[in-house]
């Protein structure tokens, strides 16, 4: 963790629908085509795991939502505050979806990721994720187009403790 990290104290929580208004504000602003207010209340009332990193005075830092398997978890969404990127934040959350993965015995963390996204697929292949698959025509792109998706893995069992 980064010392700007530990000077901000972030609070980990669960995401409560009162959290809704800050997420969807963020999700708009980072996500060329974002979640609705609908899609984040899906996730909420299908219990997925969906949590909130705040500052030390309330704000909103970044977010994740991810759907338990069997044996695996599925990291679905996960976005930071622009002028908070570059901070250790998106580190932070993952390390704590990969902590609760453990707790509850799962062997895997899977994800999709734009194929034009290098940045956040770096990222992801810097936390031990590898490119094993791809979702053809997966996510919404300009003028009705569709962008494929790279498919990532972590396996729990060989990543970083």
């Amino acid at each position: 963790m980064s010392a700007r990290l530990d000077e901000a104290k972030p609070r980990w929580l669960s995401m409560e629908s009162s959290d809704l208004a800050d997420v969807l504000e963020l999700e708009l602003r980072v996500y060329p085509f974002p979640w609705t207010r609908g899609n984040f209340e899906d996730a909420l009332a299908s219990n997925n795991l969906a949590q909130v990193l705040r500052d030390a005075q309330g704000h909103l830092l970044g977010y994740l939502v991810a759907l338990p398997g069997v044996d695996e978890m599925h990291l679905l969404n996960i976005a930071v505050r622009p002028e908070s990127q570059g901070r250790g934040y998106a580190s932070c959350m993952l390390g704590a979806l990969e902590a609760i993965c453990r707790s509850r015995g799962l062997s895997q963390i899977w994800l999709e990721v734009r194929r034009s996204n290098r940045g956040a697929r770096s990222f992801y292949e810097g936390h031990g994720f590898k490119e094993v698959g791809l979702r053809r025509a997966y996510y919404p792109a300009d003028a009705g187009q569709r962008e494929d998706a790279t498919l990532m893995s972590l396996d729990l069992g060989r990543s970083r403790a």
